[in-house]
C-alpha cells in the first residue's frame, strides 16, 4: 500500500467525479487503489463479508470508455460498498448468522441496481451485526468488526461494516439500512456522516416486516458525497408500495443553506436518557455552534413524549426479533447470546399485546410529528456513549443487561417509528480520542433540510478531515 492509496482511498466521490471528468484520475487507478488498501488493512478492520475485486476491476474498465465517450452517468468510476443486508447478483446475502444463509442471488436489489446503473463500482459487500438485530459490530459467521479509530472498540451496527469502512478509507460511498439507528450508531461511533431518509424517500424491497420501521441511506465521510448518493437512489419503485411518490431533489445542487434564524430544538436527554458526561459536553458544544456561529435560533427543550419511547422501543425491538424463536432449538449454540436472549423476551407477548401497543406506538408518533411542527430541526446526541469494547452490549460504567443496547440508544429509534429524517453527523472527539455524532432531526420530507443543516455544522465543525490511526490499542 502506498501514500496515494491512503488518499484515494479518502477522496470523496465529489472530488473523484471532478478529477474523472478532468481526466486527471481514472476509475481503474482509483479502484485499484482502494481495493490495494482494503488489502492491507480489512484484516486489521475487518469491515468485509466479501471483497469482489475482479468485478469491480471490471466494472472500472467499463466506466473508462463511457467517462471516455462523453456518456458519464452521475456516478460513473465510483467506488461503492452494499451491506450485506441487499441482494448483489452473483452474491450470497449474508444476514451475519449460521441459521439463515441466502441463496446466491439472481440480481441485484432495486437500490443496488441504482447504484450500478449510476455507474457507481461495487467494490465489495460488508458486515452487519446477527440479523441485524443489535447495535454491536460482531456476528458469529464473519467475527468482529473494529472501530477504526480504536481497535477492540465497538464500532456500532447493524450496518458496522458501511461505517468502519467510510472511516478506514475504504472508497467513499457506502449502502446502510437503519430498522432502529443502524445507519447513525456507525456513524457516530466511526465519526462519519450517516442519514437516515425519510421512510419511503429510498424504496426497500422487499418490503421489511419491521412495522415501517426499517430505511435504505448513505454512510460517507462527507454531506456532499450523502447527497450526491441520496439523488441516485432516491425516488418510487413499484416493489415497494410504500415508497413516496415524490422524484429526488436535486439534493447536492441546494445544500448550501443559510442557518440563520432557524429555530432549532436542542435536547440533550429527551427529558429522560442517561448520558455520558464527556458525550454531553461535545453535544453541548455542537449545539453553541449552530447558535453562536451558525446565528440559528436554538432554544434547549424537554420533549413530553421523550419519556414515552422506552417502553415502546424495547417491545417492538424484542417482538420483531422474537420471530426467530423457531430457529433457537437447532441453532441457538452458534446464534449470538444476546440475540438470544432478546428472542426469548419477545416470544411472552400475544397478538393483542401487539395492537395494543401498536396504538400506544400510533399516539407517540403523532407527538412526535407534532412536536417538530414548530421546529426547523431537533437537534440529540446521536448515542449516549462513544465507542466501547466490542464483546459488551453495555459499557462497564452502565448497568449490565443480557441484550439491551437501545438504553444508550435512546436518540435513535424514536425516529424510526415516527419516520422522519435523521442524520448523525461528526461534531467532536472525546478526551480518549473517540469520536461523537450529533443527530439533526426535522419534520417529513424535509430531508434536503437535514442535509443542509448537517452541511452547515461540517463547514463550520469539518472533523470528516480527521483520520484514525488503523489498528491503534
Amino acid at each position: 500500500m502506498t501514500d496515494h492509496d491512503v488518499d484515494f482511498g479518502y477522496a470523496t466521490a465529489v472530488e473523484l467525479r471532478n478529477s474523472f471528468a478532468r481526466r486527471e484520475l481514472s476509475p481503474t487507478e482509483i479502484v485499484s487503489a482502494v481495493l490495494d488498501r482494503i488489502d492491507a488493512v480489512n484484516p486489521i478492520v475487518n469491515a468485509f463479508s466479501v471483497v469482489m475485486r475482479e468485478q469491480a476491476l471490471a466494472s472500472a474498465k467499463q466506466s473508462e470508455a463511457l467517462l471516455s465517450s462523453g456518456t458519464a452517468r452521475p456516478l460513473e468510476g465510483i467506488p461503492v460498498t452494499i451491506k450485506d443486508a441487499f441482494d448483489v447478483a452473483g452474491h450470497e446475502t449474508s444476514t451475519g448468522s449460521y441459521a439463515v444463509r441466502g441463496p446466491i442471488a439472481a440480481a441485484d436489489n432495486i437500490i443496488v441496481d441504482r447504484l450500478r446503473r449510476a455507474g457507481a463500482v461495487l467494490i465489495g459487500k460488508t458486515t452487519m451485526s446477527e440479523f441485524a438485530w443489535s447495535g454491536m459490530s460482531r456476528n458469529p459467521v464473519t467475527g468482529v468488526t473494529h472501530n477504526p479509530w480504536r481497535h477492540g472498540m465497538n464500532a456500532g451496527a447493524s450496518s458496522a461494516g458501511a461505517g468502519a469502512a467510510a472511516a478506514a478509507g475504504f472508497g467513499p460511498l457506502h449502502l446502510a439500512s437503519d430498522g432502529a439507528g443502524s445507519i447513525r450508531m456507525p456513524a457516530h461511533f466511526c465519526g462519519v456522516f450517516g442519514l437516515k431518509p425519510t421512510f419511503g424517500r429510498i424504496p426497500y424491497a422487499p418490503v421489511s416486516n419491521n412495522d415501517y420501521g426499517t430505511h435504505a441511506g448513505p454512510m460517507t465521510r462527507t454531506v456532499a458525497d450523502a447527497a450526491l448518493m441520496l439523488e441516485v437512489m432516491a425516488g418510487p419503485h413499484h416493489l415497494d408500495h410504500t415508497s413516496c411518490e415524490a422524484q429526488p431533489d436535486a439534493y447536492l445542487a441546494k445544500l448550501k443553506a443559510s442557518m440563520k434564524g432557524k429555530r432549532i430544538a436542542f435536547s440533550l436527554d429527551l427529558g429522560h436518557a442517561r448520558v455520558d458526561a464527556d458525550v454531553a459536553a461535545i453535544v453541548r458544544r455542537a449545539a453553541s455552534t449552530f447558535a453562536d456561529v451558525l446565528q440559528a435560533d436554538v432554544q434547549e427543550v424537554t420533549p413530553d413524549w421523550g419519556p414515552l419511547g422506552p417502553d415502546l422501543g424495547r417491545f417492538f425491538w424484542s417482538v420483531y426479533n422474537g420471530r426467530h424463536a423457531k430457529l433457537l432449538a437447532e441453532w441457538e449454540d452458534r446464534m449470538s447470546a444476546d440475540l438470544v436472549a432478546c428472542i426469548r423476551s419477545g416470544t411472552k407477548f400475544s397478538a393483542a399485546d401487539y395492537i395494543n401497543m401498536r396504538e400506544r406506538k400510533l399516539a407517540y408518533v403523532a407527538r412526535i410529528a407534532s412536536f417538530l411542527e414548530d421546529w426547523d430541526y431537533l437537534i440529540t446526541p446521536a448515542a449516549s456513549v462513544a465507542a466501547f469494547p466490542v464483546e459488551r452490549v453495555r459499557p462497564a460504567h452502565w448497568p449490565e443487561h443480557t441484550w439491551d443496547w437501545l438504553a444508550w440508544a435512546e436518540f435513535l429509534y424514536p425516529f424510526n417509528m415516527s419516520s422522519h429524517p435523521a442524520a448523525s453527523v461528526p461534531c467532536g472527539m472525546t478526551s480518549a480520542g473517540l469520536p461523537v455524532g450529533l443527530q439533526i432531526v426535522s419534520r417529513r420530507f424535509n430531508d434536503l433540510g437535514v442535509l443542509q443543516a448537517a452541511a452547515a455544522f461540517e463547514d463550520a465543525v469539518p472533523m470528516w478531515r480527521q483520520r484514525p490511526i488503523i489498528g491503534r490499542c
